[in-house]
């Protein structure tokens, strides 16, 4: 019996879903890995000298190969401070790995395998991307090798904080999805249906608060950087102000002084710092620095980059006497 029009255009429509998935599958399943992290054993030796008296698995995760002689994307966190690991391919070999540098404030780090053959995947541009579409999630959940979930892009926009010792930051711009997401799948790629990977995986949130709601680090021009610093360099560099606050709106007349809507009042300066050094006060709202429009916390993060530190920059805020300008000479965050 021939199938009802609405009958065969779902056919057609699953099949075409199916056929993105197992394209996208079979593209990435090679360029990811399954990382198995090592951490060193301590001990004491004689007269209390700390030594190592071996390694230990400390976890596992995933990574994806970006460069054909072995440096690979993985998550910061999967990593920790560990040194050094093996990585499993679908095509059975198990290689060795060092970690080139890691960034806990972005949660992305850099691996180096020892591999000069690898299949690599694209990077693509997550800030292209549209609530619905269909992403497909590459990685080793439970230690599963080369597994496969598919789901849309729930939310764009979301952020979580990270903390590196005293330092904390927010990573924006998170990708929410509700491709199925497991321990084990951090680090892994989170891929669009052109192929192009679009965001690190990077947490799972459930069971206790939504079970079935995944987040990634996009992949854009903010962390492209990144990672190129931390494959050049083994770390990022980020200027330091030394002030702490969240965005707030404007009053009406001190929107139409700035011709901003919003800004981000500052809750603490820390003693010591450039800001406190160049008259930053608790209450200040910061609404531009060197020309550039400071709405939320992202602007002002997205601005600290290397090419700041040490190098004065004009900062203008809002305060009871109206608007005032500051020059402030950012430091290396440390």
């Amino acid at each position: 019996m021939a199938l009802r029009e609405s009958e065969r255009l779902e056919a057609e429509a699953l099949d075409a879903y199916s056929s993105i998935v197992t394209r996208v599958a079979e593209l990435l399943i090679p360029s990811v890995a399954s990382l198995k992290v090592m951490q060193d054993v301590p001990a004491r030796g004689p007269g209390g000298v700390p030594r190592t008296i071996g390694r230990r698995p400390r976890g596992s995760g995933s990574a994806v190969a970006i460069t054909p002689d072995g440096f690979a994307i993985t998550s910061a966190h999967v990593v920790g401070k560990t040194t050094e690991g093996s990585a499993t391919f679908s095509d059975g070999r198990e290689l060795s790995y060092r970690v080139v540098g890691a960034d806990p404030l972005s949660d992305l780090a850099v691996v180096r395998v020892q591999a000069s053959d690898l299949a690599v995947a694209t990077l693509g541009d997550a800030d292209a991307l549209k609530v619905g579409q269909l992403v497909v999630a590459v990685g080793n959940p439970l230690g599963f090798e080369g597994s496969v979930t598919a789901g849309v892009v729930s939310a764009l926009g979301r952020s979580f904080a990270t903390q590196a010792g005293r330092n904390g930051r927010i990573v924006e711009n998170v990708i929410q999805t509700d491709a199925a997401l497991h321990p084990g799948n951090s680090g892994g790629a989170l891929v669009s249906s052109d192929g192009l990977v679009v965001g690190i995986n990077t947490a799972v949130v459930g069971p206790w608060v939504g079970q079935g709601l995944g987040l990634a680090v996009p992949i854009n021009a903010t962390t492209r950087r990144i990672i190129g610093e931390l494959m050049s360099d083994g770390r990022v560099r980020r200027a330091y102000l030394g002030i702490a606050g969240a965005p707030r709106p404007l009053p009406p007349k001190a929107a139409r002084l700035v011709d901003r809507r919003r800004g981000v009042e500052v809750s603490e300066v820390v003693d010591g710092s450039p800001a406190e050094t160049a008259g930053v006060r608790r209450g200040d709202i910061v609404v531009e620095v060197d020309g550039a429009a400071i709405e939320d916390v992202a602007d002002l993060q997205r601005i600290m980059v290397a090419d700041r530190i040490g190098r004065a920059v004009q900062v203008t805020v809002l305060r009871a006497a109206g608007r005032v300008e500051l020059e402030i000479t950012p430091r290396e965050l440390s």
